[in-house]
Formats: C-alpha cells, structure tokens, sequence
C-alpha cells in the first residue's frame, strides 16, 4: 500500500498541471497579499480562492487522473492485492498530492502573512476541501464508464454544492419566511461542505456581527468548542462516506 502511495503521490507533483496549480496559488497568494494594505482583507481574498477554485481543481484533477490511470488500475487488480487496497492507496495518493500543492502553494504564504487562528482556520479548510472533493471525485469516476460522464458529473457536482445549493437555501428561506428558520439552516448548512467552510472561517474573522440574527444563531453553536468539533467531525464524515460508497462500487465493478 505505501509503495503505491508513493507512486502516485511522485507522480502527481511531477505533473505539469499540478505545478501548475501549484505555481497560480502561489503568486495568487502572495499578490493577494502584497496588494492589500491589511491582512485581514487578504484572507477575505484568499476564502473565494479556498471555496471556489481549491474544490474545482481537487475533483476535476481527481476525475480525471482515475481515468487515465485505468491500465495503471488493471495491473494491479492483476497482482495479489486487495481491490480495497488498491483504492484507498489510489485516494490517498490523490488526497495527499492535492493537500501539499495547496499547503505549498497557499497555506503557508497563509501563515506567513496572518499567523493566527483564522489563518490555520482557512489552511485547515483548505485541505479538507482538497481531501473532500477528491473523495467525491473518485466516487464520481467509479460510478460510470464514461469519461465524458464522469468528468460531467465531477462539474455538476461542483456546480450544485459551489452555486446551486445557496440558491435551493434562499428558495427555501423564501418559501418560509413566515417560520423561524436560523436554527433549520445550522443542519441545512452541514449538508454542504462548503457551506460549512465559510461558516467556520467567517466566524473566526467576527463578521458574523454583519450576518444578523441568523450569525448570531450560527456563533453560538459554531462558535463553540463543541460547534467546532461536530463541524470537524461532519467534515470527516464527508470524507469517509464517498471513499467508503466508492471502495464498495469498485470492489463489485467489472474491469
């Protein structure tokens, strides 16, 4: 497992479109902060590149290396290893290549700039986005044969979680404005991770004063040890539930 971890990690950072990726949050990053006056202006820059573009790259990237990789995959089905194995290796190479070019190219200049709990806050959301999106990418990719499919599932995927969910909330919010809503949207908003992510940075950066009731209602269950902790733990949950639906469609596919 780790020989193939090792592989695919290798592989990725060689690739042209990862330095890439890696080289764009980089000088993003650092003119971001070299043109704004105040550090906290520029992690307000920095979370649309973190909500927008970290999770677009982390699925399309994943998407379409899973399918690349199909021979690659074939061979080692062929060899005495286990299929869950060889999927979680796969996952874990993609999750970890993805996290350090985001930590290489955007956490750190992060840290240097704004050493401070919101800054983690931003980098730690910055990778379990990375991780987030890879996960659903494979379960994406595993689902269906079709190259074109699949990358056009990865996309509406993104699309939905990214756009179309904000606007099904406000719909909904719309519908019944009549019902006190602000409590509903704290579970509504764990079914986004996303969502979730803003959440977590903006209360760190106390713009929730600026929310109203309704970011009142979100600090006080985000804003606590215990808020914080489940928002941890549902990101988790984000993770292991695609990987795990993902290992048991591909231990069933036929190859």
């Amino acid at each position: 497992m780790q020989k193939i971890i090792k592989y695919v990690i290798t592989d990725i950072l060689r690739n042209k479109i990862m330095l890439a990726y890696t080289a764009f949050l980089l000088i993003l990053s650092f003119s971001i902060f070299s043109l704004e006056d105040s550090p906290s202006k520029g992690l307000l820059s920095m979370l649309n590149i973190v909500l927008i573009i970290v999770p677009l790259m982390s699925i399309i990237f994943s998407t379409i290396y899973i399918y690349n990789s199909a021979e690659f995959i074939e061979l080692l089905v062929s060899q005495p290893l286990r299929r869950k194995t060889i999927w979680l290796s796969l996952f874990a190479g993609l999750a970890g290549s993805l996290s350090i070019a985001f930590l290489a190219g955007a956490g750190i200049v992060v840290l240097i700039y704004e050493p401070s709990i919101t800054g983690l806050m931003i980098t730690v959301t910055g990778v379990f986005l990375s991780v987030i999106f890879s996960a659903i990418a494979m379960l994406a990719a595993v689902t269906t044969r079709d190259k074109a499919k699949g990358i056009g599932t990865a996309i509406l995927l993104w699309l939905y979680f990214s756009l179309l969910f904000d606007g099904l909330v406000l719909f909904l919010l719309f519908q019944f404005s009549d019902y006190p809503m602000e409590k509903p949207m704290i579970l509504v908003s764990l079914f986004n991770p996303i969502d979730l992510s803003r959440i977590l940075i903006l209360l760190k950066m106390d713009i929730s004063a600026m929310m109203g009731y309704t970011g009142a209602i979100f600090k006080d269950f985000f804003g606590t040890g215990t808020g914080i902790l489940i928002s941890f733990i549902v990101l988790l949950l984000w993770i292991v539930l695609p990987v795990g639906l993902s290992v048991r469609k591909f231990n069933n596919k036929d190859l």
